[in-house]
Parts: structure tokens; C-alpha cells; sequence
């Protein structure tokens, strides 16, 4: 019997529990998704993926994955880069976020291919990829180290990974930065989507997710090298790059 244990937010569930509280938010909020987000973060999210998308180096041909891609910002952005001649691969463990991102890629022009699967488990073979992306979804995973490991497994030689993600504020803004995700985020989760729970979890899952420097070193452990990050927004998130050997 597996009992080991890890967290959602500040609780600890098991193991094999944790992805199943993790769907059941995103089904709450699928349908409002892109709605929060831009309330959020005062449509700051739309700047921090423009700036990974700049920073991927994706071009016209290229093989792209987009692990944890929801609604397909990143997904539909990258479409756009590599042209008839590229493909972009959207993925998503949630099969409400995934048809919404399928959709909106469809209803732009897109024919991309779409897979409902675990980032830790990707079903894709070893070397395929020019560059893999995972915005915003690497926080809700169990296994994080499993999650890069696989993620780099998948990408060429030379091949780019870049991790999306909320990370550590800068110190001084911590205590406003409290407020606003401890009070402000789970009312406004009440009032939009009839959801503070999800978004209290939100709140929690950003604080027991790996600092900039910390994900630094998981990434290079699982054999990416020039590993370097980006701070947004006084690191209320952070954009990590690395390439694989």
C-alpha cells in the first residue's frame, strides 16, 4: 500500500489523491479561466507569456510542446511561429481546460493535434521536440522532478525547455502580496466563478512551489544546462530556460 503523502495548498493528501483535487479545481473554473486570469493579474499574464514565447526561440518548422497548456495561449502563439510546416502539440491533464484550449485553437485556424496526459507521464518519444513549455501548471504537479525529467526526455539535443511559473516575491512586497492572494484572490474566486476554494488553493500552491533558485537546480539536475531565469513583476513569477545536453 502506497501511503506517502504530499501537498495540496497547505494540506497534506496522499499521493494518489493530490491530482484528483487538482482536476477538481480546474473543472470548477475552466469556464471562467482566461476571465481570472486577466483580472487576476491585470492582464499582466498576456506580457509574461509574450515574453516566453520571445525568449523560446521557436521558428517556422519547429516541434513544439506545450505540457499543461489549458485554454492554449502559449499553444496558439507558437501555431502562429512555426507555420505549416511546424507542429505544436497541446497537452493537459484536464480534460475541461484541454476541449476549451482545442477549441479556441480550431476556431483561430489551427489543426493542431491536442492529448489529454499527465506531464509526468508524456507519451511522446525521447528526442522528439524542439522546445517544450509549461506555463502555469508545474506547481500542480505531484512529482515535480518526474514532471522535468520527462519534459527533457522529450526534447532533442539543443532542444529548449522553459517553466512559466509563480515563484518568490521579492521580500519587501511580501506582506501586500499576502493580501492580495490570501483575501482579494479567494473573493474574487467567489464573486466570478462561485469559487473561493480554488483559488485559496491557488494562493496555497504558489508558496509550497519552489523558489527560483530551487527550480534552478531541479532543472539541472535532470540534465538541462545554461539554466538561467528571468524575474516578472518582483518575482511574483519567475521564467526559467534551459537546454538540454
Amino acid at each position: 500500500m502506497n501511503d506517502k503523502t504530499t501537498h495540496f495548498g497547505y494540506r497534506e493528501v496522499a499521493e494518489g489523491e493530490k491530482s484528483k483535487r487538482v482536476a477538481g479545481v480546474f473543472d470548477s473554473v475552466a469556464g471562467k479561466y482566461d476571465l481570472m486570469n486577466d483580472l487576476m493579474s491585470l492582464g499582466l499574464h498576456r506580457l509574461w507569456k509574450a515574453f516566453a514565447i520571445e525568449l523560446s526561440g521557436v521558428r517556422a518548422g519547429d516541434r513544439v510542446l506545450d505540457v499543461a497548456g489549458g485554454t492554449a495561449d502559449l499553444s496558439l502563439a507558437f501555431a502562429k511561429k512555426v507555420g505549416s510546416s511546424g507542429l505544436v502539440w497541446l497537452t493537459d491533464i484536464n480534460n475541461a481546460m484541454l476541449v476549451r484550449g482545442r477549441d479556441r485553437l480550431i476556431d483561430h485556424g489551427f489543426m493542431m493535434p491536442a492529448a489529454q496526459c499527465d506531464g509526468e507521464k508524456l507519451p511522446f518519444p525521447a528526442g522528439h521536440f524542439d522546445c517544450v513549455t509549461c506555463a502555469f501548471g508545474l506547481r500542480n504537479m505531484t512529482h515535480k522532478e518526474r514532471a522535468l525529467a520527462e519534459m527533457t526526455r522529450v526534447l532533442r539535443p539543443g532542444g529548449r525547455l522553459l517553466i512559466l511559473e509563480f515563484s518568490k516575491v521579492w521580500q519587501p512586497l511580501a506582506p501586500a502580496y499576502d493580501f492580495y492572494s490570501f483575501k482579494v484572490l479567494p473573493w474574487l474566486g467567489s464573486k466570478v466563478v462561485n469559487d473561493s476554494d480554488s483559488y485559496q488553493y491557488l494562493a496555497e500552491s504558489i508558496r509550497m512551489h519552489p523558489d527560483q533558485e530551487t527550480l534552478k537546480t531541479m532543472m539541472e539536475q535532470v540534465g538541462l544546462d545554461k539554466v538561467d531565469y528571468y524575474n516578472m513583476a518582483a518575482g511574483v513569477v519567475a521564467l526559467h530556460r534551459g537546454y538540454k545536453l
